[in-house]
Parts: C-alpha cells; structure tokens; sequence
C-alpha cells in the first residue's frame, strides 16, 4: 500500500504528469484571462474604496473630487495596459519587466525590478486574500473574529490548487472569475439605469455624517490629500503586468493570444473601475478607515466592521439580502482570493527564471509532479501568511506596503522599452511603427515615475518604508547569490593534473559490531582493491570490545582491527582524528570510508536508530583527500515497502537510516 503521506499528496495534486506533456498543460485565452488577469480585475473591489477612504479624512466637502481621482486611474491605467501590450510583443519568451530591463538597462536594473516585483507578488496576495476575507464578513459578520484563520485557510487553498498545475488552476479559477465580471457588470448596468430613470440607488450610508481628521483644507494641503487618494487608487493597476511575465504559459501563437488577452483584461478593469466609481458617487456612499469617525454608524464602531463600497452598492442596487446582494458578494469575495492567483503564477516563472540565472537557489527552476514550480509556489504561499498574520489581516495596513513596487517596476520597464525601441528603429524598415511604439512607452514612464514618487511621499510613513527597505535587502541577496554560484563555477574548472590517480588508496571500514551489513562493507572495500585495508571501530565500552575481538578471530577475517579509545563516549571526534593522522602522513594517499548503511521501509523506523553515522558522514565532507562512501543493507521493511510500491508512479525516494556505531 502506498503511505498516507503519499496518500495526500496524490489527492491534493493529483497524479504525477511525464514532462513530455508539457505542451498540454498551456493555456487557451478563455482560461488564461481567469488565471492572469484576477488581480486587476478583482483591484475594483477596493480601489474605488481606497479613493474615499483617503478623501473622507478631509470630511464630506472634498468627497464630490472622487470622480476626477478615478478619471486619472483610468487614464494611467490604460496608458500601463498599451505599454505592456507592446511588451509581450515585443518579449515573447516571458519575463514581463525583469527581461525588458536586463536586456535594455543592465543586470542591476533587472535586478532592482526583480525585487520589487517579488514584494509586489507576495503583497498580492496578501492585500487580495485580506480584500476577500473583508468582503465575506460584510455578508456574514459572524465571521469576523475568525477573518485572520479565513485567510490563512484561503492561501493554503490557492497554494494547493496552483501544485496541481496552470491549466487545472485556470479550469478552477474560471467560474468565479467570470461570475464576478457578469455580476459587477449586472450591478453597473441596473444602477446606472436607475439613475437614468430618475431613481438613483440610496447607499445605506448616505445619510451619515464624517468626522473629518483634515479641516479647512486649502492649497498644498488639499492637493497632498488628492495625491494621496489618487496613490490610493492606483491599486487598480496592480497584476496589470502578469500576463507579460507568464507569456510561456500561452497556446501558440503565445504573443497574439497574450495581447488579446491583455486588451481585453484592460477593458474589463477600466470599465468595472469607472461604472464602481460613479455609482458610488451616485448613490452617496460613506466610508472611513476608522467607522467611529461615521456619524450615524449604527452598532458598536469600535468591535464590528463596516460594510464595504461593493457591498453598499449591491445592496442599493439589488436591495439588501436579496439574492443578487449574496451573488456580488460571493463573487466580489472569490475573485479578490483568486487574485492571488496572478501571483501564484508569476511569482513562480519569475523565481524560476532568476534561479536559471544564478540569482535564486536552483531549487527554484524545476518542477514539481505536475509541472508546476513547486518551491516557488510554497515559498510565496507561506511569506504571504506570515505577513497577513503580522498585520492581523487588515486590508488598510497591507494596502499601505502595496504599490511602491509595482510603479518602481512600472517605470524601470517603460524606460527599458523606450531604449528597445531606440535600438529598433537604428534597424527598422518601419520607423513610423516604432516611433509610435516608442511615444506610448515614453508617456507610460513619464506617469509612472510621477506616480512613483507621489506614493514614495504619500505613504512612506504609513509603512512603505518596509517596501523600500525590503528591495535594497532583495537585491543585496541575490547579488550575494550569484556571486556565490560563480564562485562555486571558478573553483569546480578542470585543471590539468585532476585526472591523475592517487599514490595509494587506503580503505577504512567502520564497524560496531560484526553483522551482515559490516560483513558487506567488508566485501565491497576488498572489491575494490585498496592499498590498505583496515576496520576501524570505537571503544566506547570495554566489554563490547571484547566481544568483537572475539567474534573478529571466531571468523577469521584476514585484516586488521584498528581500535580507538574513546573516554568521553564520542564516536565522531577519534574516527575523524584517525582519518586526518592518516592523511597527514601520506599528503597524496586517498582515504576511502566505508559505513555499513540500514535501509528501513517506514519512518518511525528511523526514530529507533542512532543517527551518529550520519553527522559522521557530514563532518568526514570537509575533510580533504576523504571519499566516503554507503553500503547500503535493505531490512525486510524496505523489501515489503518496495513491493507496495512497485506499481506506482516514480518519484517516490527510498530513505536511508545509518545504523550506531556503538
């Protein structure tokens, strides 16, 4: 039988898939648009909020500039969705802003812009999953006091999925995608229509007074708390760059099909955004970051949430607790944890695609069981509870640590586009094409940069800071990295004279007593003709010493029995003295280590032995001139756990466990 542990895995991931089918596990545009364009679908949830959120601190006299705050996202964020489509035409084998800016701007750029879209992924999921979380209790507030477990809960889901492979995600991830696009859609459409019939939807909290933080706000003031808000909302813009980073991922023709893609996600963000926002203007929503600033709010402010935009609006559209309220709800809430989703791709090829390149432990570049990079999807999954359990899910604090990376990666990529296209039309027979190309960049990171520094100043004390000292960290690290494997890469070269064999070989075998597994240890040194032959054990106990020497001459072995003493009961530190006083007197001689090596079938097996061989074997690594080598001996428990297992798909390791050596 196969082991419970494999048990649940194959039923969390499903069957292993051979790496020739590949090909199969790449995705049609009907189920790409679902995996990579979540996030910035699912940013209208809370965008819009965010906008009113940062004006109601100035109270309601500034509320009414909402709609001109949302006009310039809109703006920006179809500038972004142009520039990145010329992206994914232009960088079809993937890599989004890292591979525009290793190509255009050099390895430190590249480098900077992996960073921070590293913090731009984990804080995707994070913002996104806390989002959804928020949006579920605001249908249900019983749920509330259990939101920061809800999330935890909802991450393990996503990373569980995404092991399972893109294609089986997109299938999983389609369904609610689309529901929440026809149910947004639905509630735009009927609100508007409302208005036009001269009875616009009345938001619960229409009526309620804000306690505002800001007064009298004039000049500079009033225009840093318009940045401010403006920064705000710039979270619509976030995932807005995953499908050029996972452009691989695509059925052929790759770019097209990705471009399509991408047009059609900045088309559904735009509109949802612009149809939130005015309906949310019409109907006369309040909000604030803290409800007791809400004159009015009924209930305890200081132990309940407030509702959130989508749910205010659904419920004036549709009427509170109806059955449309609980579909946009429930839609609302699926798509912000499936966001998380673009994150779980791109965080992943683009760990992958460092790690070929020596910037990330090699660890992850493969894949796993099904064709997923696995590491990457675990490390993600588990950054990403840590910082939701350290901010207490609050979709407020996270917000502030959001977009520093996404705009710094915004802007590193447009102006690596800008120089692709200067070198294109030095080689160009369309210069006319590429000077287009080259202008909507230009623009692209132009605005970027603006907004860029306008969240550096905006947000920097409400946490950013932790962003902008977690991509000089990041990038420090990977500098390290790199020049670790290349170091790694000078020392392995061949040199002349590595070929040639050494003086003498010397064969040590270590033994506790004489059994079947040192008996073949035995076997195997001899075989292979050393120089010397010694068996070497450790008197840790005078009697038991006895009793080998006693069994060594009962059997008649015709080599020697080298004993050490050892008064404190070590093992490793006499059998490593003896090994180094043998290499120091023959400098050119190998020293050849043979440890007799159980092989047991299940692992609470491996608590009953003593695992002294294997800090042995360890700390013999570091000695120079030393080959150690296991002999391994199979007990009956490994020989039924073979036969359980014979029929089953490869990739199941055998363990070891060494046997004392007391």
């Amino acid at each position: 039988m196969a082991s419970f542990r494999q048990v649940v895995k194959r039923l969390v991931l499903g069957p292993p898939v051979r790496s020739d089918r590949m090909r199969e596990t790449l995705l049609p545009k009907r189920l790409a648009l679902p995996v990579f364009a979540s996030d910035p679908l699912s940013s209208v949830t809370y965008a819009t909020q965010e906008i009113l959120l940062i004006l109601s601190l100035g109270g309601l006299a500034v509320l009414h500039l909402a709609p001109w705050v949302g006009l310039g996202v809109v703006l920006l964020l179809a500038v972004v969705v142009a520039s990145y489509r010329q992206v994914v035409h232009a960088y079809p084998s993937g890599g989004g802003s890292y591979e525009v800016a290793a190509r255009n701007l050099g390895r430190n750029a590249s480098l900077v812009v992996a960073a921070a879209l590293m913090v731009d992924y984990v804080m995707t999921v994070a913002v996104s999953v806390a989002a959804g979380v928020d949006n579920l209790v605001s249908a249900v507030p019983a749920l509330y006091p259990s939101r920061v477990w809800l999330a935890v809960v909802l991450v393990l889901v996503l990373a569980a999925l995404n092991l399972r492979g893109a294609r089986e995600s997109g299938r999983a991830f389609a369904v609610p995608t689309y529901l929440f696009v026809t149910a947004m859609g639905l509630t735009v459409l009927v609100g508007l229509v409302q208005t036009a019939a001269g009875h616009p939807p009345v938001a619960e909290s229409a009526g309620w007074g804000i306690r505002p933080e800001q007064t009298d706000l004039t000049g500079i003031a009033l225009v840093f708390l318009l940045l401010r808000a403006f920064a705000s909302g710039c979270t619509a813009l976030t995932g807005v760059e995953a499908i050029s980073n996972g452009v691989p991922a695509f059925r052929r023709p790759r770019a097209h099909n990705a471009g399509r893609t991408m047009l059609i996600m900045g088309g559904l963000a735009i509109g949802l955004f612009s149809g939130v926002t005015a309906l949310a203007v019409i109907s006369g929503v309040r909000v604030a970051e803290n409800p007791c600033d809400l004159i009015g709010f009924p209930g305890d402010c200081r132990n309940s949430g407030q509702r959130t935009v989508i749910a205010q609006l659904a419920a004036s559209v549709f009427g509170d607790g109806s059955v449309m309220f609980f579909v946009v709800q429930a839609g609302a809430a699926l798509i912000l944890v499936l966001a998380a989703n673009t994150a779980f791709n791109g965080f992943p090829m683009l760990g992958s695609l460092l790690a070929q390149r020596r910037y990330l432990p090699r660890q992850l570049h493969t894949r796993g069981d099904r064709l997923a990079h696995s590491n990457g999807i675990v490390v993600l999954g588990a950054v990403s509870i840590a910082l939701i359990a350290s901010f207490g899910g609050s979709v407020t604090a996270l917000i502030q640590l959001y977009i520093v990376g996404v705009f710094l990666s915004f802007t590193l990529c447009q102006v690596g586009m800008v120089r692709h296209w200067n070198h294109e039309l030095r080689e160009s027979d369309d210069p006319g094409r590429a000077h287009r190309a080259r202008l909507i960049n230009a623009v692209g990171a132009v605005l970027t940069a603006t907004v860029l520094c306008v969240v550096l100043a905006t947000k920097f004390t409400h946490g950013a800071y932790l962003v902008v000292l977690a991509i000089p960290l990041l990038f420090l690290l990977m500098r390290g990295i790199h020049r670790h494997y290349r170091q790694v890469r000078r020392e392995l070269e061949p040199e002349s004279g590595l070929l040639d064999s050494p003086s003498r070989v010397h064969a040590v075998v270590l033994v506790s007593t004489v059994h079947k597994p040192a008996l073949r240890a035995m076997a195997f040194a001899r075989a292979a003709r050393p120089d010397t032959l010694t068996a070497l054990t450790v008197e840790v106990d005078e009697a038991d010493t006895h009793l080998l020497r006693s069994e060594w001459e009962r059997l008649g072995i015709d080599f020697p029995l080298e004993v050490v003493e050892s008064p404190y009961r070590d093992i490793t530190r006499p059998i490593v003295g003896y090994i180094k006083d043998l290499r120091r007197s023959r400098a050119r001689d190998l020293v050849c280590v043979y440890i007799p090596d159980y092989v047991v079938g299940h692992w609470w097996e491996g608590l009953l032995h003593n695992q002294s061989a294997l800090r042995l074997t360890w700390r013999l690594r570091f000695e120079p001139g030393v080959v150690v080598v296991s002999v391994p001996w199979q007990l009956d428990s490994s020989h039924r756990r073979e036969v359980d297992r014979a029929h089953h798909p490869p990739g199941h390791v055998r363990r070891g466990i060494r046997p004392d050596f007391h």
